[in-house]
């Protein structure tokens, strides 16, 4: 069988754009591999009417409620390469079967590439964390700290503390300017300038962070601007411009979420920064409207 569309991904973009494929009265082939990057969160907060929901659970209902529509088939796997052949695309799974598609969405989502830091990634998603707008107001007046990643990293030490008392660890670098630094000082902002050598936390939560000078200072939470990098390399391997985005690559599309490649969507993480869960379920929906629109009028 040749589907109308191959969704690679089943998170909130690939989801929504299969759900708008599936009601345009399409064929679609949604394969995942079960490793959204939201998988560390416990709850996902701003979305709307899901405030404080579990991620996981989000996507589960979502992907029953694509599979009530006969024409939506979800395939538990990971697609391992892309290619074009001569009416669409061909996937590849890592069991080695192949399906086929007249057109592409990819929604396989990014990887974060955390600091080295000792203990940090157990507390990743919990009390490590990224976003302020996300997670920010659970930690409301609590300890929190910004992870010195760059330049960058001291305005988003000043967003932080609108949320509470912040402390900016410097983890050891020195080229924050006199300006920065004033800044900082008018927002209330502590600097530490030791290196973090070990987080200390029981079951991901933070209590401690442990300095290069044998102090262990308290911390509820710590923000870090993670890198992030593709989660897959099929965007490569079908030809798809890449581009340097603030946090990591991004896969360059226009206004219908169209790759560089012609029958190839992608949306959520890997084509848009910053990222959110409702940014990546819209752009899921512009996607697989404007596949079906291009199914409809080649």
């Amino acid at each position: 069988m040749k589907y109308d569309a191959i969704v690679i991904g089943g998170s909130f973009a690939g989801l929504s754009a299969a759900t708008y494929i599936a009601r345009g009265m399409r064929s679609v082939c949604v394969i995942d591999s079960g490793a959204p990057r939201n998988r560390f969160a416990a709850a996902s907060h701003g979305f709307f009417t899901q405030d404080g929901q579990q991620p996981q659970a989000m996507i589960a209902t979502a992907k029953q409620q694509l599979s009530n529509y006969p024409n939506a088939t979800l395939i538990n796997a990971r697609a391992i390469n892309a290619a074009t052949s001569a009416d669409g695309f061909t996937v590849q799974l890592e069991s080695g079967e192949t399906l086929d598609a007249h057109k592409l969405v990819l929604a396989f989502g990014v990887t974060d590439v955390l600091p080295d830091i000792p203990g940090l990634v157990p507390c990743w998603g919990i009390s490590v964390l990224h976003c302020p707008y996300c997670h920010g107001y659970e930690f409301a007046s609590k300890r929190m700290g910004v992870l010195y990643a760059g330049p960058g990293s001291y305005r988003h030490a000043m967003l932080i503390a609108q949320w509470g008392p912040t402390t900016l660890y410097l983890h050891g670098q020195q080229d924050l300017d006199q300006k920065a630094l004033a800044d900082l000082v008018a927002h209330g902002i502590t600097i530490e300038p030791a290196l973090l050598t070990e987080l200390i936390s029981e079951a991901g939560q933070l209590s401690h962070a442990q300095l290069d000078d044998g102090r262990r200072v308290e911390i509820d939470a710590l923000y870090i601007h993670a890198q992030t990098r593709l989660t897959s390399s099929l965007a490569q391997e079908l030809g798809c411009a890449v581009e340097d985005g603030p946090f990591g690559p991004l896969i360059h599309t226009d206004a219908s979420k169209q790759t560089s490649v012609p029958g190839v969507y992608a949306a959520g993480d890997i084509a848009r920064a910053p990222h959110n869960a409702t940014w990546a379920a819209a752009d899921g929906v512009t996607a697989g409207t404007s596949l079906h629109q291009a199914l409809v009028f080649p």
